[in-house]
């Protein structure tokens, strides 16, 4: 679907928590399950992403993140146990399992064996902490399986594991863009639930903390601080949203044959390939989605009431395009019975009667100051 010879695009935990958050877009859950570089797609399309991160905001948070995991992530582990963990000794030394492997599939081996080897470790050695420095995790997502790597799991002396996100917007006096919180905690409930995946497949099961540690710079300066975030509202209604979604195999067995969604075809019938799969455009999608320009064009031609939010449509029942609420509001169609009907008509009217108590005056000609 992707194209001949088109390498797969990774699938991420932040576009799955974006995925989630849209489970009936159908276009984004064949796009990602088939790995096609939505960004190249939208540009092939005429409506370029400004989506992601920028090129100095990527150098930036690379460079704070290997400052926090120094030195064998001293500082980071002692974080961990302020924030998340005082009753357990003091990380003294750690072990730091190297992960390294061929292919996502051989590290995503290695890391189970040595999330086994940390839990028989804590079990065994009482006080031992282990860092694992991205980790790869699998969650299976519609049928498809996907790949995720977080910043770092820590295993605590108790046999716990805690999921780390390090990210580069600051902490200022103990506090951050609640906005940019929100979204790391998102992301982190998508780790942790391909982190109880990987328990579930020990004896006994280890414990997965609900409460992520979140490692920003201090205020103004480069040295790291950081907050135990509680992220299981977002775990359950990810879950809740992924266990939604239509299997890829089911969404593509509705497609026409020979469908493709490479950047190299025609434009004309790229287009077309695309609009052969639903989406369920909402204003939200602009922040978490490369297509989501092309998506909003087609939305607002087709007059759809989607492109206003998701709280107008769901306020409107049936009634899917604003051609048909104006109809409904000026009487011209529509139930009189149906309570969104009746709500358009009486908003309609007042509107009216104050548009009609606002009529403009004559103007009294005043004479010019003396």
């Amino acid at each position: 679907m992707r194209g001949p010879e088109v390498p797969a695009k990774a699938l991420d935990a932040r576009a799955l928590a974006a995925l989630a958050a849209n489970p009936g877009c159908r276009r984004r859950a064949i796009l990602d399950g088939a790995g096609v570089d939505k960004a190249a797609l939208a540009g092939a399309l005429g409506a370029p992403s400004v989506f992601g991160q920028s090129q100095f905001a990527f150098v930036r948070g690379n460079a704070f993140e290997a400052k926090v995991k120094a030195d064998g992530g001293t500082e980071l582990l002692r974080l961990a146990h302020e924030k998340l963990d005082r009753a357990a000794e003091p990380p003294a030394a750690a072990r730091v399992p190297d992960l390294t492997a061929s292919g996502p599939e051989g590290r995503l081996e290695r890391t189970r064996l040595a999330l086994r080897e940390a839990a028989e470790e804590s079990a065994a050695t009482p006080g031992t902490w282990t860092l694992l420095d991205h980790p790869m995790l699998a969650l299976d997502v519609a049928g498809s399986p996907a790949f995720l790597e977080p910043d770092a799991v820590v295993v605590h002396p108790d046999g716990s594991w805690t999921v780390v996100e390090i990210k580069s917007f600051p902490m200022l006096d103990g506090a951050a863009d609640p906005a940019k919180v929100g979204a790391a905690a998102r992301q982190a409930a998508v780790y942790v639930l391909a982190l109880e995946k990987a328990a579930g497949a020990l004896a006994p099961s280890p414990r997965v903390r609900h409460r992520i540690l979140l490692v920003c710079p201090k205020d103004f300066s480069n040295l790291p601080t950081a907050s135990a975030v509680d992220v299981r509202k977002q775990r359950a209604v990810t879950a809740r949203q992924l266990s939604r979604l239509t299997r890829i195999e089911e969404i593509a067995d509705t497609l026409p044959e020979g469908t493709c969604f490479s950047p190299e075809l025609p434009a004309e019938r790229l287009a077309a390939a695309v609009e052969s799969v639903p989406a369920t455009y909402a204003p939200e999608c602009l922040s978490a989605c490369e297509l989501a320009f092309h998506c909003r064009d087609r939305s607002r031609a087709a007059g759809a009431v989607t492109s206003l939010g998701r709280p107008v449509r769901a306020e409107l029942g049936g009634l899917t395009t604003v051609e048909d609420v104006l109809a409904a509001a000026r009487g011209r169609a529509g139930d009189p019975d149906d309570p969104a009907v009746a709500a358009l008509r009486r908003a309609a009217a007042l509107r009216a009667e104050a548009l009609g108590a606002a009529a403009p005056t004559a103007v009294r000609e005043v004479s010019p100051c003396r």
